[in-house]
């Protein structure tokens, strides 16, 4: 992958477009369960959604092959295409924005707290 294709995100819009043309030759419930998967996923989503890209083709394939076999999409996805969704990212280890900044927020209180503990000891049982 050349330089700026991955600043300018090309490669990612290319991918994406393979992804939907295969998404085209779908039966029509799948493609609308695809639809679906895209939504939810992007929760899961870091700054860019490259981590996103592996998980959504490895969604895409299970699809292609399920419909291959005939089964319906309901049997496939169930009725919690949200939690489904929450499962694989979680499953694949994608981290959202959300998930990151939180982890890094109880880093540095647990950091704080450590650091005030350590000095002000004596005030924990002084009058106030």
């Amino acid at each position: 992958m050349n330089f700026w294709d991955k600043i300018t995100g090309n490669d990612m819009t290319r991918e994406f477009k393979g992804f939907e043309a295969r998404a085209q030759k779908l039966p029509a419930d799948y493609q609308a369960a695809w639809e679906k998967i895209k939504t939810n996923l992007w929760q899961h989503s870091d700054f860019t959604g490259r981590n996103l890209m592996p998980i959504l083709d490895g969604a895409l394939s299970w699809l292609e092959e399920t419909a291959a076999d005939g089964q319906r999409v309901q049997e496939v996805l169930g009725d919690d295409i949200q939690g489904f969704c929450s499962a694989l990212a979680g499953e694949e280890g994608a981290k959202s924005l959300r998930d990151k900044w939180r982890e890094q927020l109880n880093k540095n209180v647990a950091k704080k707290l450590g650091e005030l503990e350590g000095k002000h000891e004596y005030s924990r049982n002084a009058p106030r």
